[in-house]
């Protein structure tokens, strides 16, 4: 499979301090990257590179086979590009904005329009289609952004923390547009604190923390690699929770989790359900009523605690 992006050994310091250091990666076309890591690991210093914002210091980066340094205006031609923080012009309208980033890509003045019309619809933003920008909320604002990533249809789509700002509505109809990209063959490097985004859209997810790779592989993999099933129950009264812990306790891969004021058992196993089936039958001899019982599986959150040291949202 041919790579839409590729890079090796990218490394770029801001006075002397390295923000990459070694970076590499490879995207594989049709494909979605989610690029994690705390604050001030590298990671919108790498989008910046690959769109040809930011030169590196060392190492070389290609996208869609074009050299990001010698190339750049061509890399330019076939990319999107949605940063932090909404690119708009706010004294103009929201089909003004549209229109206008179109004809700079050459649409022509029937195509640029008919694009803005397309987009406007597409991202749930006709209403206020014909509104100054000024006058619309933040979240409209990240939507128009993202729309104008999308004019010229491009191969490579960089996208850093793209539903930062955005309510659980909007966001799930952002994966939505994003999912259509990628099926229609489109390329997404996407970076995000909301963990779940990359759990839901990301083929493969790099971990990376000071300019370095720490992990890669897919979301399932690093959960694998951190472990951690365990089942986990709610008992109707305080007292139950010593016969739940007992009835448990042999089962266990590791050392129980009881929290008596929510009344819930946690136990590290290792067998999945295996493990939640075993856990069922043990409960059955008990005088006790459970409330709830589950199996779970560890989240891409457990795992970014386990890489980095803490979670995604203590970095903001």
């Amino acid at each position: 499979m041919s790579l839409a992006i590729d890079c090796t050994g990218l490394t770029k310091r801001y006075r002397g301090v390295p923000a990459l250091d070694g970076l590499d990666l490879q995207v594989p076309e049709g494909t979605v990257l989610g690029l994690l890591g705390p604050n001030g690991a590298g990671k919108t210093t790498a989008v910046r590179i690959l769109s040809t914002l930011l030169p590196p210091d060392g190492g070389r980066a290609r996208v869609a086979g074009l050299d990001v340094v010698t190339q750049a205006r061509a890399v330019r031609r076939v990319i999107g590009l949605s940063g932090q923080y909404a690119a708009v012009d706010e004294d103009l309208t929201g089909f003004e904005n549209l229109d206008m980033i179109a004809r700079l890509y050459g649409l022509g003045r029937r195509n640029s329009r008919e694009r803005a019309r397309e987009l406007l619809a597409r991202f749930a933003l006709e209403h206020a289609a014909d509104r100054v920008v000024k006058g619309w909320s933040g979240g409209m604002r990240r939507r128009l952004d993202l729309a104008g990533a999308l004019v010229a249809d491009p191969k490579v789509l960089f996208l850093d923390e793209p539903t930062t700002g955005l309510d659980p509505r909007s966001r799930l109809g952002m994966w939505e547009v994003l999912e259509e990209l990628v099926a229609g063959g489109g390329t997404l490097l996407l970076t995000t604190q909301y963990l779940e985004e990359a759990d839901r859209l990301a083929d493969a997810i790099v971990v990376i923390d000071h300019g370095r790779v720490i992990a890669r592989g897919t979301a399932d993999d690093l959960k694998r690699q951190v472990g951690g099933e365990r089942v986990e129950l709610t008992v109707a009264r305080p007292d139950e929770i010593g016969v739940a812990s007992g009835l448990l306790g042999g089962m266990a891969t590791g050392e129980l989790v009881v929290d008596a004021r929510a009344r819930t058992v946690t136990v590290p196993v290792a067998h999945g359900t295996d493990s939640l089936r075993d856990a069922l039958h043990r409960l059955q001899s008990g005088p006790l009523t459970v409330t709830d019982i589950g199996l779970r599986r560890p989240t891409l959150d457990d795992v970014f605690l386990a890489l980095t040291g803490h979670t995604a949202r203590e970095d903001k």
